[in-house]
């Protein structure tokens, strides 16, 4: 905890925005920073609750030891912060940006609607530590002589990587794209998280032994046998990818898009590399002028909106099927688990017309060119309403309503009924693996992340690579040191 009467005594406080006309001129973060004192101050207001439920199954995935942590940032203890937030968390830069920080939801104080900032505070001490110089490469000092390779950069993939390599293995990363992130580079949008971030992670993780072999498309340019062959274990973190199918008529007009080739056309513009992608290939996808309806209330689609915006869209409406949620929850029926209310992301504010209770029903238009979005409102168990149709004005129109597993391609295909999958009952298809020792029915090979759990969240992504690690590690030695 930190000052004992600190919650008493101290508002909540949260990073500022820069004005939306100013941060949709940019794809850089626009959070203004707190200063190191506001920090503290935020930190301080962390309460000796008795059971605190942020760090604990319903508040934090990788258990982040918050009230811990909170109490050292009091103390102006950040080297000692970093160390306890690293023995839970690989990667705070990544969580202090992204994650929609499950943990506030679950904080004490959010009875009262102002709970610790604890994703502010996270986020701080993961700079501080890359200002003061506390994260450095941190290799081995005893080798295994066991080597593992692991399919994917992305955040699971990432995690994963880094704890093999601190336990002694050669670890060799297998990239599909140019540079390593996987959808943290190319999904996540750079306003929301700069990659700069990814860099450094990867620079630390060469220093502590880890080898990046990118542009190599396990499944295509290079067998999973032979990687099966040639490694001692082999981890599939592959993240899942395929787009769900809308089944919406008219998908063929010029102009209609899943989300994901759009945001990742325009990451990589921002990160100066050639916009075709191994994944998905495409002709440039550009809103400036135009009029842009996004189909799905997510993340996905809301970093659409906000990348709309910044390519200079005239118009961008977003539909959701679901109805308007209340702007409060009942805190006595829902806490601490995460709550249906109204929320607004940064990217609905610059300017989004939403949507509720609205389904698609065709995307029109003339010529082989769309032209509108034929929409209409729909009841509580989601059937159209008779009478109640009408068109939106629609040159771009993206579908972003989630994804259904892995490619199809690649490691799947490879691999073909000798790997199980299963659908999950959110009709997902992905690799049959469980919780505990992540491996698949195909012998050395594990797999964590989307591709085993479905679209999750980043901080899932990082619990399951770690949990494969250790998983990995026992199988290879026979006991292991690593954390769950």
């Amino acid at each position: 905890m930190g000052k004992v009467t600190g919650f008493l005594e101290i508002d909540r406080q949260v990073g500022k925005y820069q004005p939306a006309s100013d941060r949709i001129r940019h794809f850089r973060e626009f959070t203004i920073p707190m200063s190191d004192q506001e920090v503290v101050k935020q930190a301080a207001r962390c309460m000796d609750c008795g059971i605190p439920f942020c760090h604990g199954p319903t508040g934090c995935p990788v258990h982040n030891q918050i009230p811990d942590w909170n109490d050292l940032v009091y103390n102006n203890k950040w080297d000692e912060a970093i160390r306890n937030l690293h023995s839970t968390n690989n990667f705070p830069e990544f969580t202090g940006r992204v994650c929609p920080a499950p943990c506030e939801e679950a904080c004490t104080l959010n009875l009262e609607d102002i709970p610790v900032a604890i994703k502010t505070v996270e986020q701080a001490i993961a700079d501080k530590a890359y200002e003061m110089g506390y994260i450095v490469p941190q290799p081995a000092t005893v080798k295994s002589g066991k080597s593992v390779a692991v399919i994917g950069s992305g955040p699971a993939g990432m995690a994963a990587a880094q704890q093999l390599a601190r336990a002694g293995h050669n670890v060799s990363v297998y990239e599909r794209e140019s540079r390593p992130g996987g959808l943290l580079r190319y999904g996540i949008p750079d306003f929301k998280m700069e990659k700069n971030f990814i860099d450094r992670r990867v620079e630390q993780m060469k220093g502590e032994g880890v080898t990046f072999n990118c542009g190599v498309n396990v499944g295509v340019d290079l067998k999973v046998e032979a990687l099966l062959a040639e490694y001692d274990a082999v981890l599939y973190c592959g993240g899942s990818e395929t787009p769900r199918d809308a089944g919406i008529p008219g998908v063929e007009f010029a102009g209609v898009h899943d989300a994901m080739p759009y945001l990742v056309q325009q990451n990589r513009r921002v990160g100066r590399e050639n916009i075709d992608s191994v994944a998905w290939p495409s002709a440039p996808i550009l809103s400036g002028g135009k009029h842009v309806v996004v189909v799905g209330g997510g993340d996905t689609a809301s970093d659409c909106v906000g990348t709309a915006f910044r390519q200079g869209a005239v118009r961008v409406t977003q539909l959701d099927i679901r109805p308007q949620p209340p702007e409060k929850e009942d805190k006595l029926a829902v806490w601490p688990y995460w709550a249906t209310k109204m929320r607004t992301s940064s990217s609905q504010a610059e300017g989004a017309n939403r949507e509720f209770q609205v389904a698609t029903l065709e995307f029109v238009g003339e010529d082989g060119v769309l032209t509108g979005v034929k929409c209409c409102q729909v009841d509580e168990k989601r059937k159209p309403i008779a009478g109640t149709e009408f068109v939106i004005k629609a040159d771009l129109a993206f579908i972003a309503i989630g994804f259904s597993g892995p490619l199809r391609d690649g490691v799947v295909a490879d691999l073909g009924d000798s790997l199980t999958l299963n659908t999950d009952r959110r009709g997902s298809t992905n690799v049959v693996a469980n919780d505990r020792d992540y491996k698949t029915s195909v012998d050395k090979l594990w797999t964590a992340g989307d591709v085993r759990r479905g679209q999750s969240l980043v901080v899932w992504a990082i619990r399951e690579g770690r949990q494969a690690a250790r998983a990995i590690d026992e199988s290879l030695m026979g006991s292991t040191t690593l954390p769950q």
